[in-house]
């Protein structure tokens, strides 16, 4: 007979781990894929070391816009853009919704629906709690979608493993039923419920329906345990940019990156982007500039990334309401030196502005 300490040990174990199921992970490494590691295994860069930019903005970054209306001008704070949208002729097929931060819902014109790093609720328990502490990083939530957009989306694709793109309730309310796109290592961040994982190498290239996903790289970095000086984690899962072809026409989501040769490579591996979804924002932080820099654009360098792609329109993301600032000066101060930029530059190319729940087909 058992002593009732074994039954209670035993029935214990049960509980915790009887209830979880073994993800699918399927691990895409094609022959044309690329991937870049250091010696000690961990995920890099291609273009890694010391960095030089194209332009940086020194004067007038943040005069006030009149595309803005905002309750306060320096900073710029909790602003609604009200300018003119640009004339656009891309018949591309894309409808895009802007659900705030780095969250897209993208649908074609045949009715299939792809999610870009949709996270909803805060940041995962015990983060989300040291940052409720700070109203700088804690944002407004923005509108959720809805359960049966959620539950029949055709595919996710998460950019990379950092709280505010990675949201593990988000998760939870999306399913298994939905096929998840992740960078490589990405899937041991799941938790075990029985989840379709495909992890994709750089340039790698799955088909959904009429529909192409191509996995292109990012220039950022990974890590989930936030902890100062315990780095266990650190690199060991990738960061990866899309790219959803169908019928000919091409949207581009950036992820988090900072600015470096990789935009050129992904155009000349897959030609000019009809639709680029370029992050302008968390450039800034007075203790660390170099470093924020170097894994995110500024407006300026997001708008010379979209001369390397070839865009053909931008829609810039990162800013608003119910975004986190993660170090800019004000939750609009990207999107006001954005347009200043495109001034100063001399830029053609068009821009178009959208508020944190809108939705265009393009």
């Amino acid at each position: 007979m058992k002593h009732p300490i074994q039954i209670l040990l035993v029935g214990t174990i049960t509980l915790l781990t009887g209830c979880s199921t073994a993800n699918h992970v399927n691990q895409i490494i094609q022959p044309q894929s690329k991937v870049f590691k250091g010696d000690d295994g961990r995920y890099v860069n291609q273009y890694s070391g010391e960095k030089t930019y194209p332009l940086t903005c020194t004067e007038n970054c943040y005069q006030p816009r009149p595309e803005l209306q905002c309750e306060t001008d320096q900073p710029a704070e909790r602003c609604k853009y009200i300018g003119p949208k640009p004339t656009l002729a891309l018949n591309s097929g894309f409808k895009v919704k802007w659900l705030g931060h780095a969250s897209f819902q993208v649908t074609t014109d045949n009715g299939q629906q792809f999610l870009f790093d949709p996270v909803t609720a805060q940041f995962d328990w015990p983060v989300d709690l040291a940052f409720r502490l700070d109203s700088g990083f804690y944002r407004n939530l923005p509108a959720k979608l809805t359960e049966q957009e959620l539950t029949h989306a055709n595919a996710i694709m998460y950019s990379h493993v950092h709280y505010d793109h990675f949201n593990k309730q988000d998760i939870a309310d999306i399913g298994v039923n939905t096929p998840f796109y992740v960078p490589l290592g990405l899937g041991d961040h799941f938790p075990n419920d029985g989840y379709q994982i495909n992890e994709m190498a750089w340039y790698s290239k799955q088909q959904v329906g009429d529909t192409t996903i191509h996995s292109v790289p990012a220039h950022h970095f990974s890590n989930r345990i936030w902890v100062p000086f315990l780095y266990e984690d650190w690199a060991k899962a990738s960061w990866n940019g899309w790219v959803l072809e169908s019928k000919g026409k091409k949207l581009f989501f950036a992820g988090d990156t900072g600015y470096s040769a990789h935009f050129a490579d992904i155009k000349q591996q897959l030609g000019d982007i009809d639709i680029c979804l370029l992050p302008i924002a968390s450039y800034h932080h007075p203790e660390d500039a170099n470093w924020y820099r170097y894994v995110h654009m500024t407006p300026e360098d997001a708008l010379t990334a979209a001369q390397d792609l070839g865009c053909k329109v931008m829609i810039p993301w990162g800013y608003g309401n119910a975004s986190w600032k993660m170090g800019d000066i004000s939750s609009h101060s990207a999107l006001v030196r954005l347009l200043n930029m495109k001034e100063q530059m001399g830029s053609t190319m068009p821009i178009l502005v959208l508020n944190e729940g809108d939705a265009i087909s393009l």
